[in-house]
C-alpha cells in the first residue's frame, strides 16, 4: 500500500508543523487566544471564538474525559479496515476543546461518558513521500493512579 492508498494520513503544512513535530515527540499541543483566554483544537490562525489572531501554540496537559463514542465494525478504507472494530470518539481536553481521535486499550461495554483517559501516540505511515507521523489516540487512565507514562501504542 502507497501513501496515495492510505486515508488516515495527516496534511501536514507549513502552518500545522509544530504540531506534528510535537506529537513525534511525544507532546500534545493546542491553542489559545491571547484575547478571549479559550484553547481551541483542531489548531487554527484565528481564534474560533472571538476571532482574534492572538493565538498561540501550548502544551496540552494529555489528560481527557469521553465526550461521546461509537465502535466502527466495517471501514472499507485502507488502513481502517483492518483495524475493525475500533472506537471513534470525541473526547474533551483538560484544557477544554473537544478533539475527535480513536480510543484504544479499552473493551467496549467498559467505556462510559466521562470516562478519564490520557493521551498515547499512534505511529501511521511511512518513511518516504508523505512521512511517518506520530497520531494521538487516547486511551484508560489508570483508576489507581498508579502513573501510566504516555507512550506509543500499535
Amino acid at each position: 500500500m502507497t501513501g496515495a492508498d492510505r486515508f488516515d494520513l495527516p496534511e501536514a503544512d507549513a502552518f500545522t508543523r509544530a504540531y506534528w513535530d510535537a506529537t513525534a515527540e511525544g507532546r500534545l499541543l493546542v491553542r489559545r487566544c491571547g484575547a478571549c483566554g479559550l484553547a481551541h483544537h483542531p489548531p487554527r490562525e484565528f481564534c474560533p471564538h472571538c476571532w482574534s489572531e492572538d493565538v498561540t501554540w501550548e502544551p496540552a496537559s494529555g489528560r481527557a474525559a469521553l465526550y461521546t463514542w461509537s465502535v466502527v465494525h466495517r471501514n472499507d478504507l485502507p488502513p481502517f479496515s483492518a483495524r475493525t472494530p475500533y472506537v471513534a470518539a470525541v473526547v474533551e481536553l483538560a484544557e477544554g476543546p473537544r478533539m475527535m481521535t480513536e480510543v484504544v486499550g479499552a473493551g467496549t461495554s467498559a467505556l462510559w461518558a466521562g470516562m478519564d483517559l490520557e493521551v498515547a501516540f499512534r505511529a501511521v505511515g511511512e518513511r518516504g513521500k508523505r512521512g511517518e507521523y506520530m497520531v494521538p489516540v487516547f486511551r484508560p487512565r489508570p483508576v489507581s493512579g498508579g502513573g501510566r507514562a504516555r507512550g506509543v501504542v500499535q
